[in-house]
Order: structure tokens, then sequence, then C-alpha cells
């Protein structure tokens, strides 16, 4: 009987009968795809072009019992495994070379029980598809930045979006999770049932199981909000990112404010300061007049918006398919030297598609002690990112070394860092300052649910051996 070899990149080989493989198969209600079957090389193409991985096995799950066999063939055959849901991580971790990949992008089901405020979603989801459920009964929970983003992985490692300082983190809005442990067992972690377990999976990534459902708690939404966006020329951009410093910093929980340097379509570079408010209108267009009364703006593109046009802003400026390359860390403070270094970078970018991105974190989000779930990083601050983007192949290392160059200058301004936004080359130093005093304690529940280390294609908090 002839076999498939599957490299699990740890140095040993292992081999799949084609009968096992087969009847794998045939116990799944989704697809079953080898590097032979039509739709594998589709399944298996994410958001960061760079990424081109080759599993020896691809189980696209139609719902939690595909998820309960997935990770019982993969543990008692030892493969290597990663976990799909959006694919929108930059690292490429949804993919591995030569293991099983579990493709959590087909279960897309979605139950919005509006008289409770809360909604029921399956992994594979975007947040554009659980806006479009949700805001039908004038509810949202915080949700992302750009729209195509999978709102599984969003929401396991902590979850920003426009409503954190009004209603927390996506975190801080999760009621219960199904969620597959690495011992093939469907748990329900929520704040009475397996309570560490809940604890963990809000903001420690994908360390301790598949989810194959989120429960979440839902807000009102109004049907118009004010948002938008007001760019600046860049010989304003050091004076509009002073200005957005101070806006932002000392913003109500009903406005967030965000700010990037990037380039329009017509490649003219422009620093946005771009606005979300979420309390009464009028009270709104009295908060926003100093920003619309500041500097010169090239175009004031803020005014009343559904909060579903706010959710797209960033789309345009992080399509599918180019190459990416990603630096994050959280700036405290932004200083006057700070922001220097970053705009004498900022002139010298070597793409087009590249941005520098402030997301700035307070209120609601700002307020939840360090210690109350996995996501420790509670305070008043911005997530700095650097996001090199490119389309050549050829030119990777140039665009790589502009972006090291600028996080090497910024690096000692910044305390911690997002999990979400770590990349390949981030070590076990870097996932530890993600979780600070919270790490140990994450390595514990590590070791309790995944003591084989199973789920380790992420930003990895390793159990104890």
């Amino acid at each position: 009987m002839s076999d498939m070899k599957a490299n699990t990149l740890t140095g040993v080989d292992v081999l799949l009968e084609e009968s096992a493989v087969a009847a794998f198969k045939a116990s799944l209600r989704g697809q079953l795809l080898t590097p032979a079957d039509e739709g594998y090389d589709a399944a298996r193409i994410v958001w960061n072009s760079m990424i081109d991985k080759r599993p020896a096995l691809i189980a696209r799950c139609a719902g939690a019992a595909d998820v309960v066999k997935s990770v019982n063939f993969a543990r008692m055959r030892e493969l290597l495994v990663s976990v799909r849901g959006g694919g929108h991580n930059i690292a490429g971790a949804a993919i591995c070379d030569g293991g099983l990949m579990i493709d959590l992008s087909l279960m897309r089901g979605v139950r919005v029980d509006p008289v409770n405020r809360a909604a029921r979603a399956e992994p594979g989801l975007t947040w554009k598809e659980l806006d479009h459920e949700t805001l039908a009964f004038g509810l949202a929970t915080t949700g992302g930045t750009v729209s195509h983003t999978g709102i599984a992985g969003l929401t396991l490692g902590g979850g920003m979006g426009w409503q954190m300082a009004q209603h927390g983190l996506t975190c801080d809005n999760l009621l219960a999770v199904d969620i597959v442990t690495a011992d093939g067992r469907l748990l329900t972690a929520s704040e009475t049932q397996f309570e560490d377990l809940f604890w963990a999976v809000r903001g420690g990534g994908g360390n301790f199981g598949v989810v194959t459902s989120f429960e979440y708690r839902l807000s009102p939404m109004a049907p118009v909000i004010l948002g938008g966006m007001m760019l600046y020329p860049m010989d304003q951009a050091k004076a509009a990112l002073k200005f957005y410093r101070d806006y932002s910093r000392h913003a109500p929980d009903d406005l967030t404010a965000f700010a990037a340097l990037l380039s329009l379509p017509d490649g003219v570079n422009v620093c946005a300061i771009i606005v979300g408010w979420f309390g009464p209108v009028d009270e709104g267009a009295r908060r926003l007049e100093p920003l619309r009364n500041f500097g010169t703006p090239l175009a004031d593109l803020t005014g009343e918006i559904p909060y579903s046009r706010l959710q797209t802003l960033f789309d345009d400026a992080a399509p599918f398919g180019l190459r990416r390359y990603w630096k994050s860390g959280y700036f405290p403070e932004l200083s006057d030297e700070l922001i220097e270094v970053i705009l004498k970078h900022a002139a010298i970018k070597t793409s087009p598609y590249t941005a520098i991105l402030f997301f700035h974190i307070h209120g609601a989000a700002a307020r939840v002690e360090p210690g109350a779930t996995a996501f420790n990083a509670r305070r008043n601050q911005w997530d700095f990112d650097i996001l090199a983007q490119w389309l050549d192949g050829g030119d990777d290392a140039r665009h790589i070394a502009w972006a090291r160059g600028l996080w090497q200058e910024v690096e000692p301004f910044t305390k911690g860092v997002y999990t979400n936004h770590l990349d390949a080359d981030d070590g076990a130093t870097r996932v530890r300052a993600a979780y600070g005093a919270n790490y140990e304690r994450l390595v514990s529940v590590k070791t309790r649910y995944d003591p084989g280390n199973l789920f380790r294609l992420n930003s990895n908090i390793a159990p104890i051996a």
C-alpha cells in the first residue's frame, strides 16, 4: 500500500497511509484536500502574499465535529497543525508546510439575539459579515479596523477596534466560546465554565485550542455616526501628528482617533487623522471642531456616515494580494523626538503601498484590570505599526530593510506589543513582552490544555515540559 509523506518541520517524516487519509476524508462533512486536488492552491492563499506554504492536507471543516476529527487525526499522527480563520495574520501562521491545515473559512454561521443583545458567530466570518448581521438590528460589537479581517484571530488576540474606548476590546465583549482542545474535547468556556481557559482565550491567541463558536455581547449602534478622515500634506505632518497626540490623548470615551502616514492612489504622500464619534451627533460636531479647524487640510472627509462605512476606511490601504512585513509596539508617549524619527523614515519609504499607523487605546479598553484577561496592555497609549507592503517578490530585501531600519530607531520608545501584530521573526522574548505579568499564568493554562504544544503555529506560549 502506498503512503503519503508529511514533513512535520521537526526533522521527522510522518507516513500517512492512504487508507487512513481516505477514512479521515470520509469522516468529514467538509472537504479534505491534498496537493493534487482542485481547489488546494486557492485554499492556501492568505492575506500576505509572501506566505507560500504547502500543507500535506487541508481539512475544510463544515462544523465543530469536523474540527474534533481533525484535531484527533493530527494529534494521533503527530502532524504539524495550523488553523485558518480569516487568513489575515501577517506572519502566515494559518498555513503550515507538510502538516494539516484546519481551515475554518467555510464555517460562517451567525445568529443574532436582539432581545438579549448577543450574537453567536462561527470562526470563518469576517467583520464585514458579522457587522452585516448585527447592524440589521441596530447592534454591534468592537471589531477591527479592516472589514475583511477574520473575527477569530482578532478576538483571540484581544481585538482593537473603533468602539474600544466606549465598550472595550473585542475580547472584553466575549461572553463564551466553544473550543476544541488538544485532546479532542469540545468545551464551552465562559465566566462560569472552564474559567481559566476563558481567561486565556481573551488575548492569548490560538494557543489553547480551535474555537468553533464565539458569543459576543452587542451594544446599540446608531444608524449614522460622525466619522471619516482629515488629510494633510506631508509638509504639515509634524504639526498634524503633534496635534493628533494631544487630541487623542484627551479624547472622551465616545471619540476614537487614529492616524496614518500613507500614500493616496495617485501616489501623493499624506498624513491622515481618522476619527469615529459614537455619541450624540450634535455633541460630536463640537468635539470634531478642533480637528476640522486645524491646519490647511488637503481634504476634509468627515461627516455623518454609517458605522459600516467607518469599518471599511482602511480596506483600500490593506488589500489582499500584497507582500507584507510588519513591526509593531506600544508607545506610552508620542514625544517630539519620536515624531521626528518616524517622519525621517516616512520620507524615504520604499513603496507607495506602505503605511505607518497609530491606533490609540483609551477609555473602557484602558480601564480593565491588566490581570482580568490575558490581554494586559491596559493603559492610555498608542499601538504603532510599520506596515511595509509591496508588489514585486524580487524586491523583498529592500522593503524589509526599510521597515527594520525604522523599527530599530523606534523600538526603544516602545513598551510591549500587541500579539496580533507580531511578525514571523518576532521570537519568544517579544511574545513574553506581549503578555507581561500574565505570561506565567498563560503558561500554566497552556500546560493544562495543550501539554504537547499541538497548537504551536502562533505567537507561541510554550507549555512546561
